[in-house]
């Protein structure tokens, strides 16, 4: 057993992030594990650019209220407690609703030899954001 101490905070770079948004590393594996985990939090009106994972990614809600939106237009309005599984490679964006605060567990594997998984891509459009959030 280890016990590990709290990591700092960091602000998500903008090249990933609209808005204001800052990442909590929790867990990065050691081989065998490929886990990694960090707690997102998002202030209001703040997302992710368009993004896919190459494992997948597992989204759990831990406050407040959000959205995650697919390239097919389909928009989920997740809440605390809710978990949102994104399938391997299926290109994505999450964050807060206009508002409100949200934060989530983010939980993805790395590639075999730790290689990053996460392919980032462009920004979301202020005004498809704020269409997802009217739905």
């Amino acid at each position: 057993m280890e016990l590990r101490t709290v990591n700092p905070a960091a602000k998500g770079p903008a090249e990933n992030f609209s808005g204001d948004v800052y990442v909590t590393p929790i867990y990065n594996g050691r081989e065998p594990s490929r886990m990694t985990v960090a707690l997102v939090r998002f202030t209001p009106g703040a997302r992710t650019n368009w993004h896919r994972h190459a494992v997948g990614q597992t989204l759990h809600v831990t406050e407040g209220v959000g959205l995650v939106g697919t390239r097919d237009g389909h928009v989920l309005r997740i809440h605390a407690g809710e978990t949102v599984v994104c399938p391997p490679d299926e290109e994505h964006w999450h964050g807060a609703a206009v508002d409100t605060f949200m934060s989530h567990l983010a939980m993805l594997e790395n590639l075999p030899g730790g290689e990053d998984p996460t392919t980032w891509l462009e920004p979301l459009p202020d005004e498809q954001y704020r269409k997802a959030d009217e739905q």
